[in-house]
């Protein structure tokens, strides 16, 4: 008869074969030990075999495996609070009976909780086979961070290790009625009641994985399910949190999250009184708990969404999600210091909304400026002696453009803007004035702006990067040109007769367009400079 165990691990199983062998696999191979381990797995009406896979797991491991068996119950949260009944461990840890453990999980969650007295630890998450999991609370380890000030409302599964004489003291269980979303009050209280909140962050310790089929219930739930689950779980959110910037920290995350995912890609394929609901429903959430801080917080496109669902206007946001699929972003309006993102609805006196709903408030737009920047043409221009690299660029920006600029520049872009294709300039960065002649004009379809630049080349060798600067909501972003697919001009002959000089167009291993200038035919060296490097050799052999 061992003594207490260390942990309960709690499954929920619900016809998961083959995932759960894997999963059971992952438990007892634990490198905490089986005298420290408590495996409680309730199957909840499987037809698939997954309860004799369990029974073959207890009878095997008999002092460690407890099996409940049950009828269906429609969710994971019954099975859950039935083993939370006789769950005996010091702590208490669920997961998904189609996920997995990494072999030192348990004992480094318990390990942290023990050191540092958490009452809640989280430990990474990663996802397999295209299972999306956000990763920006696992940065970095931290003994304690905050429900309230870090990415952790953006992390509220129950796949965490809790205290459990904090869940026990606070009764806490999860709703049975809710068919998605039923680990979230779960989480959101025991962090909320919890003295210390802990991330493992430097080694993997759960892999979450998206069935073959998608049948995850949270990939089945359809939209009304989900917004009435969404709307219970705000809340009864804003019933544990007063209101002010804390509440606001949690319930981005719905806003951001649960309720944009109602209104994206899908949305116009909807029948028009399901889309009625849908927008009724956000619009009762938002008038309730949508505040200013939360709106500002939000990145523009979902932001634009939630305001135009609240205000009904269901053809202008069926418009955003096809147009933005269709061609991507829209343009920015860049006015002084502000810049607004110009999505249907944008200053439509019959909706109404106010230009805030529409700006770029702190966010970063790299990908988006970077994206909607093509090379539509460049050459050459001579004048004598003298030549000019000429291009035409068009920009997805529309307004005040004073500040655009095409800059022939030296030096690699950083290897952090690879991925956005263009970043944005740290501030206090000054940059060269412009050379040459830049001239803009509004685009065809009037929905970006193309930059005219003439640009004197020098007589130097060297090769120079062809980057457009813009100003956008009060910073600069600088936007590499892009190639690919693009004619370059043929190379140039250009200079003094006697010191002549080729320019030449090139794309780069990044698909980038450089200018490359470098001399013909280099001078002969004079006598006096010949001695002079053969005695220099000379030198240096010594």
């Amino acid at each position: 008869m061992k003594g207490t165990p260390a942990v309960s691990v709690v499954v929920a199983v619900y016809n998961t074969m083959p995932y759960l062998t894997e999963c059971l696999n992952s438990l007892i191979g634990q490198s905490i030990g089986l005298d420290q381990l408590e495996i409680i797995a309730v199957d909840d009406g499987s037809t698939d075999g997954s309860s004799r896979e369990l029974d073959r797991f207890a009878e095997r491991y008999p002092h460690t495996v407890k099996v409940i068996h049950q009828a269906n119950s429609g969710g994971p949260a019954g099975p859950s609070n039935r083993a939370l009944e006789v769950a005996t461990g010091r702590y208490v840890y669920f997961i998904g009976s189609d996920d997995h453990l990494g072999p030192e999980a348990l004992e480094r969650m318990v390990a942290c909780a023990d050191e540092h007295g958490s009452d809640v630890v989280v430990g990474k998450m990663a996802g397999t086979n295209g299972r999306y999991v956000h990763q920006a609370l696992y940065k970095e380890s931290d003994p304690d961070v905050s429900l309230y000030d870090s990415a952790l409302p953006f992390t509220l599964a129950n796949t965490k290790l809790f205290r459990r004489e904090l869940v026990e003291r606070h009764k806490l269980r999860f709703p049975e009625h809710l068919p998605v979303g039923s680990d979230q009050p779960f989480t959101i209280e025991a962090c909320v009641r919890a003295r210390k909140i802990s991330v493992v962050a430097d080694y993997t310790c759960y892999y979450a994985v998206k069935r073959g089929d998608a049948s995850n219930i949270t990939y089945r739930a359809d939209h009304l399910a989900r917004l009435r689950c969404t709307a219970e779980i705000m809340d009864f959110t804003a019933g544990l949190i007063e209101p002010g910037p804390q509440r606001d920290a949690v319930l981005r995350r719905h806003f951001t999250w649960e309720l944009a995912k109602l209104v994206q890609d899908d949305f116009p394929t909807l029948d028009r009184a399901l889309q009625r609901d849908i927008c009724t429903g956000i619009a009762r959430l938002a008038d309730t708990y949508f505040t200013d801080g939360i709106r500002d917080a939000m990145d523009v496109k979902r932001r634009v969404r939630i305001c135009l669902a609240r205000a009904g206007a269901i053809d202008a946001l069926c418009e955003t999600t096809t147009s933005e699929k269709k061609n991507g972003a829209p343009p920015f309006v860049v006015e002084g210091e502000r810049a607004y993102a110009r999505y249907p609805g944008f200053r439509d006196p019959l909706i109404g909304l106010p230009d805030r709903c529409y700006e770029l408030v702190g966010e970063a737009v790299t990908g988006r400026l970077a994206r909607g920047t093509e090379l539509l043409a460049s050459g050459w221009e001579q004048e004598a002696d003298a030549i000019f690299y000429t291009a035409s660029v068009r920009v997805p920006v529309l307004g005040d453009l004073d500040s655009a600029a095409l800059r022939l520049v030296h030096g690699a872009m950083p290897k952090s803007a690879d991925k956005a294709g263009a970043r944005k300039l740290p501030a206090g960065h000054t940059l060269p004035a412009p050379t040459g002649r830049i001239t803009a004009e509004p685009a065809e379809n009037g929905v970006a702006t193309v930059l005219h630049a003439r640009v004197p080349l020098e007589r130097r060798q060297v090769k120079l990067g062809v980057r457009v600067h813009l100003d956008v909501a009060g910073a600069t972003y600088e936007i590499p040109v892009r190639g690919e697919d693009k004619p370059m001009p043929l190379a140039r002959r250009w200079g003094a007769p006697g010191d002549p000089y080729r320019a030449s167009a090139l794309v780069n291993d990044k698909g980038r367009v450089v200018i490359a200038t470098a001399r013909m035919s280099p001078p002969k060296k004079t006598l006096a400079s010949r001695v002079k490097t053969v005695l220099a050799r000379g030198v240096k052999r010594k």
